[in-house]
């Protein structure tokens, strides 16, 4: 059991960030901010779990399986993540490709301490309670000052070359116009060798700079996960699933009828639409698998939101549940989720592994967490900075939606414009 308490907090925002700071004693951190992003769906402004009483790591054998079992035992609160290499547990597929940053393929873990913040309210729920933890601990929290930082630039490098970006792209649509795929999410990474940097301080900026729903602090000793996402991968409400696949972006301008004139193409944009509705559909197949017959419905097409950085559009797909379905049966048969892969899921999937060249890891996974009542909540791991602190190697990719209609030069300046945030805070 836990205890409760309750707090008020004259000013939130700045209590946040004092989370945030205190949190980084410990081994295991997730922070989960919303950033006050207006959403239909939502039980937090912020959420903080720290210090694992127990964890799960894995790789993709069986990771499911595992986790569903450890989901069942512990019933409690759980926070981690899903990597994208986890589609070699639910279907015969690999993940050869480099990768410099060795994150295990599945991490959570059940959480000493947990603190949730809605509006200037916070609740703190401690396990195994000793005397006076919570007050000393709220004091501590209140008095964290950040530390003198002296950020070293990362110097960043491209995996792929533009040239050679541009030539997989044709290959990619050669596999379109074959009919092998209708749609791929291809990515590339960059990243920097060698580099120190501080995690805390590197996700402080770049959530600033993007302030989106699904901001993620995650570290796990030497791994750190520093994601400023828009997108939800999937949210279980007691009987109902929520699926939010975005596709389609464009520009932000300072001149507000530019930006307004922006907003309103990426709306009528037929290509932009296109690669949404084709997503819709794989969403609303991969929900069927669990839902109730005749459940699974479109409650928006297409819809137009405004971040900081870029325009979106972004789908809302719902399903109803049979309350005995577990909740990680759904993740299993939704995973890896469609706005990250393409249509067909598996073959995209297998021509994604083709012609990228590195293993996506964590980046275009998901990261969340269960409640004691077998709710859940994930975010897609995009617009991320990912670190190996042992290894002092940093990574970010960045990826668009290749269609029929896709123009490889236009796909590249997606991906600079998707990476824009991450160079600025790294350099």
């Amino acid at each position: 059991m836990r205890t409760v308490i309750s707090k008020k907090i004259e000013n939130p925002e700045v209590f946040k960030c004092q989370l945030l700071l205190w949190s980084q004693q410990f081994r295991e951190i997730i922070f989960l901010d919303s950033n006050d992003y207006p959403q239909k769906y939502s039980s937090f402004d912020c959420a903080l779990a720290v210090d694992a009483f127990t964890a799960i790591k894995t790789d993709y054998l069986n990771a499911f399986d595992d986790l569903k079992q450890y989901q069942q035992q512990t019933k409690d609160w759980l926070f981690g993540y899903l990597s994208y290499d986890l589609k070699n547990d639910t279907e015969k597929l690999h993940s050869n490709n480099f990768d410099g940053l060795h994150f295990p393929d599945l991490f959570f873990f059940q959480p000493k301490k947990l603190f949730f913040l809605k509006g200037n309210e916070l609740k703190m729920h401690y396990l195994y309670l000793c005397d006076d933890e919570i007050e000393s601990d709220f004091e501590e929290i209140q008095n964290s000052q950040p530390a003198t930082r002296n950020p070293q630039p990362a110097t960043i490098k491209q995996r792929i070359s533009k040239e050679s970006y541009l030539s997989k792209v044709r290959s990619m649509l050669e596999h379109i116009h074959r009919g092998d795929i209708y749609e791929a999410n291809f990515c590339m990474e960059f990243y920097a060798e060698n580099a120190t940097i501080d995690p805390s301080d590197i996700y402080q900026k770049l959530n600033s700079i993007s302030k989106p729903p699904f901001a993620t602090f995650f570290k796990n000793n030497q791994y750190y996960l520093l994601c400023a996402s828009p997108e939800r991968y999937l949210r279980k409400e007691e009987n109902k699933v929520i699926s939010q696949p975005i596709k389609g972006t464009a520009k932000r301008y300072s001149d507000s009828v530019l930006d307004e004139n922006s907003k309103k193409e990426l709306s009528e944009n037929p290509k932009e639409r296109s690669e949404n509705i084709m997503i819709v559909d794989l969403v609303r197949n991969d929900l069927s698998h669990t839902a109730t017959k005749g459940s699974v419905e479109v409650e928006e097409l297409c819809g137009v939101y405004t971040f900081k950085q870029v325009h979106q559009m972004i789908s809302t797909v719902i399903s109803n549940l049979e309350s005995t379905t577990s909740p990680v049966e759904i993740l299993q048969t939704t995973f890896p989720m469609g706005s990250m892969t393409g249509a067909p899921k598996i073959s995209a999937m297998k021509i994604i592994e083709e012609l990228e060249e590195t293993k996506r890891g964590l980046y275009s996974g998901a990261v969340g967490y269960f409640t004691p009542t077998h709710d859940f909540d994930f975010n897609v791991v995009i617009r991320s900075i990912l670190y190996n602190a042992t290894e002092k190697y940093v990574s970010f990719s960045v990826g668009s939606a290749i269609t029929a209609q896709s123009i490889a030069e236009l796909e590249y300046d997606e991906c600079l414009l998707k990476a824009k945030a991450m160079f600025e805070v790294l350099q």
